[in-house]
Parts: structure tokens; sequence; C-alpha cells
């Protein structure tokens, strides 16, 4: 490819399609010119799309579309089937996602000194990275992943209000009950075991973090007052996945290069005593993973209507609910925390939970179709909310924040969306930012954070520093153009007051 701008239509100053004679379908980039992406990006687009008949009507790119190494696909795109599941383009981390949850702590109530002293000690309290977290019984595992958040609330008493009615699928991406045997059917008991020990933990991947934000904007008042969110009040932000239960179980099921060495153990290990009765369909599908990880470059495809697509859909959605349960105890455990640090309950009331990585069934232009969105989220607008009490009325929440040192905003899906299959950008995604200045160590890093106003906790990784707020796209930039495009409609903006991450 030469210059892939060339190659690019503008249908707005906001919004590009990207189209070559490789490619089956166009890809629309939901930009202005200065977001798009580096040429890389715009490869591994063109690769995607290239795929014949595979693809419903044309890809979508948001303004934090960018590659990232080891994958097939560009993050911050959603890809549309009308007949089959792509295993390969979206991330090995059902479920990856956010959530934004209220507290009564205000500017006026809490002091610096005092969230100095919860953070110091939430760093403990929600691990980054450790063998052990909040550990549960095998049963209380199994139910997690067939039954959905609701099993963590009866384990450990969870009082964080709206915490189902606010979770999407309710906290549960089953559409039907599922028994004990459904879950072992699809994903292999080892995994099960190891992820008696892996609730409450953070992870050690990329970006997933712990904020605490101020509102310091409200940009609607009238929507701010429905979501009873106000100035100076202070929210948290949780950015976290599936953990290895949600990573092992994908690995088995899609052709790619294993990253880390105890990866491809474990997930040979799962394998060799998987013991489903579904072990026909698996082995089927093990065929035709090991012929695109040896010389296939086409696209891995399951039947969406087929024992396969089930098959991978079941393990998936069991591991999805790990992801939503995950977030929900790191939530409680926040909770007590404050209790016990702070003497006070912050009465912790979930605004929505969200994964912005997912495949769900969804009908768009009058067609069922599988949507998967990597490193997007799903932003419905008020008429396809119907069945939520508030969220009819505003839109499905959205969260769109930058790096750990910039602003956030709260938004809400808009009914304009349609083009883009009703989704949202997660961040702002990596690109140079002249508007920020550069570091070149940690040290800097932090006293960059402190003028900030930002207080930077455990942070003990080398890639902390890919977080820099110089590494991310301008998030107003971003924030323009997801207003102009319809894809949202802002309600607040938040400021991060303190950040734990790996």
């Amino acid at each position: 490819m030469n210059n892939p701008k060339e190659n690019l239509s503008e249908i707005t100053p906001h919004q590009y399609d990207f189209q070559t004679e490789k490619m089956s379908v166009p890809s629309r980039f939901f930009m202005s010119s200065d977001l798009l992406p580096e040429e890389q990006t715009f490869l591994q687009t063109e690769d995607i799309a290239s795929n014949k008949d595979v693809f419903f009507r044309h890809t979508v790119a948001m303004p934090d579309v960018c590659s990232k190494p080891g994958r097939k696909n560009a993050a911050g795109t959603t890809i549309v089937s009308e007949k089959y599941i792509l295993p390969q383009v979206n991330d090995s981390d059902p479920n990856c996602g956010m959530r934004l949850v209220k507290t009564n702590l205000t500017e006026d109530n809490i002091t610096p000194t005092e969230i100095h002293k919860l953070f110091e000690y939430l760093v403990d309290v929600v691990p980054t990275k450790k063998l052990i977290g909040t550990t549960v019984p095998f049963k209380t595992v199994v139910d997690i992943c067939r039954k959905g958040t609701s099993a963590v609330i009866e384990h450990f008493g969870v009082k964080t209000k709206n915490e189902l009615e606010n979770t999407q699928s309710g906290g549960n991406f089953f559409s039907k009950e599922m028994t004990p045997q459904d879950i072992f059917d699809a994903i292999p008991k080892l995994y099960l075991h190891f992820a008696k020990y892996r609730l409450g933990i953070l992870g050690a991947a990329g970006n997933h973090f712990l904020d605490l934000v101020k509102v310091t904007e409200i940009i609607d008042p009238l929507m701010a007052e429905k979501f009873g969110v106000k100035k100076g009040q202070y929210l948290f932000m949780i950015h976290t996945g599936s953990g290895i239960l949600g990573q092992y179980t994908m690995y088995s099921y899609t052709a790619k290069k294993r990253e880390h060495l105890s990866q491809a153990i474990m997930v040979k290990l799962g394998q060799l005593t998987f013991n489903s009765r579904k072990k026909d369909i698996y082995d089927s599908m093990q065929k035709s993973i090991a012929k695109h990880m040896a010389d296939d470059n086409s696209l891995l495809k399951y039947d969406a209507n087929g024992p396969d697509g089930e098959l991978y859909m079941n393990a998936r959605a069991a591991a999805s609910n790990f992801g939503t349960a995950n977030r929900a105890v790191i939530t409680h455990n926040i909770s007590e925390a404050i209790k016990k640090i702070l003497d006070r309950d912050p009465e912790m009331d979930l605004i929505y939970d969200i994964p912005h990585i997912s495949i769900t069934k969804e009908e768009h232009f009058s067609t069922p179709v599988m949507v998967h969105r990597n490193n997007t989220s799903r932003a419905f607008g008020p008429s396809k909310m119907s069945a939520h009490p508030l969220y009819k009325e505003t839109g499905e929440p959205a969260f769109i924040p930058s790096s750990m040192s910039t602003s956030a905003y709260l938004c809400v899906g808009t009914d304009d969306n349609a083009e883009s299959f009703y989704s949202a950008p997660h961040g702002t995604g990596k690109g140079q930012n002249a508007t920020e200045k550069s570091i070149t160590n940690k040290e800097e890093l932090f006293e960059k954070m402190k003028e900030k106003g930002v207080h930077l906790y455990n942070a003990k990784s080398s890639i902390v520093m890919n977080q820099d707020s110089a590494r991310y796209k301008n998030i107003n930039q971003v924030i323009t153009g997801v207003e102009a495009n319809g894809i949202a409609h802002v309600v607040a903006k938040m400021e991060p007051v303190a950040v734990l991450m790996y």
C-alpha cells in the first residue's frame, strides 16, 4: 500500500471510508483526519476486510483504533458478520471492560490525606499482580460461570446498589439457565480450579486500572441529575477483565500464538484433561485451529448457528460472567476497605458495568448479526434500551477515559449511531499528543502526575510508562468527534485524583 490516505473518502469532517481493491467491504473510520492511525493499522484493517464472504456492510474503526503486537485485528474496531463468529478479531480477554461507581464521597467530606491513606491500603486490597486474590470455593466459581454476578452477591453479601440492574445483560451473558455440566462441557475443570484464587485481582495487563475520579464539570445538567451525578463528587472507575480463566479459555478456542510458555503449557494441560460431552465438536474445532496456526492466513470461522458456534459462545459467556463478577468483587472490597480505613459507608452505587471486548447477537438494519467489539463499547440509544427503567430515557452509559492523568467523560449512547452498529470508543488510543509533555523515566512520570494533581499508586512495572498522557491521543479531539458523529452524548467531565495500576 502506498499512502493509505489516498484510499480514504470523506463522509464528514469526522468520518471517512477506507477501501482498497483488496477489501471486500470498506472500513469506516469515525474520527477526524488528525486522529487517523499509523500505516500499520491501515494495513491490518485492509487485511481483515480482505477476507471474503465474512462481513456485513462495513467494518468500523473508532478514534482509539491502533495496532497491538501479536493481534490479527486492531484494537478499537467493531466487526460484524451475518453468518460467522470470528474469534481472531477479538483480543483473548472476554469481557475486559469498565465500570463506573458512584459514592457519597465529595470534595467537601473527604480530604486528600484520607484519600492517600485509603489508596495506600488499596494497593494490597486490590492487587495488580498476585497469585492469590479473593478466594472462593469451586462451586462458587461454577455458579459464577453459569449464573453470573448474582453468585458473588450471594457468596459475599455484596451491597453495591444496582449491581445487577446496571450491569450489561444483568451480569449474566447466558440467555438461558445453564447447569454445572453445561459449563464443564465448555471449559476444562482445571481452569475453573485455578479461578478459585483469582477473583478481586486488577491484573497486570496493559492499562488495567483503579481510578478515583472527581466530577469537575456537568455538561448536561438534566441528564446528570437523572444519573445522580454532581460536581465535586468522587466516583470509582475500574478497568479489568476475566483474568486467566478468560484467557486460557479463549486460547483453547482460537488460532493465536501463545504469548508465554506458561499459557502454552496450561492450554495443553487443559486440553488433555478436558472431559466434555461435546468432545467431538471440540476436537473438530481443534483441527480447524491447527490448520490456521500452520498455513491458513484467512480468518478462523465458526458457524453462528452451528454446534461449533454454540460451544464457543457458551465458553465465552461463562468466562465473561467471571469478568463482570471480578469487577463486582473489587467494588465490594473497596467498599469494605473504606469502611475499615475511613470508618464510613461510601454507599457504592453502580452507574454501569460494560464490556469492551465482546461478541453478541444483535439486530442491525433489520438483520440478525454477530457483533464483535474489540476494545469498543456498546452504546445503544434510548430506543434500544427500552427494558431499562432509567436508560430507556438517557441511552446506554459509555465511559471514555484517556491516560491516567487526563480527563475522562461520562457519556450516553444516542439513536443516531446506526452506522457504527451503536459502538463507542473505550478510550482515546495510542498516538502522539503534542499538547502533553513527554517523559523518559519513572521519576519524571511520577513528577508529571504530581504536577497534574494525580497520585499514582503501585506502578511497579516498567510498562506503566506506556500509559503516559503524551502517548495517547488528545481526549478533547476525540470527544468532539464522538459528539459530531452522534456516537454518544457527553453528560459530565471527570478528572483523575488517585490511580492504582501495575
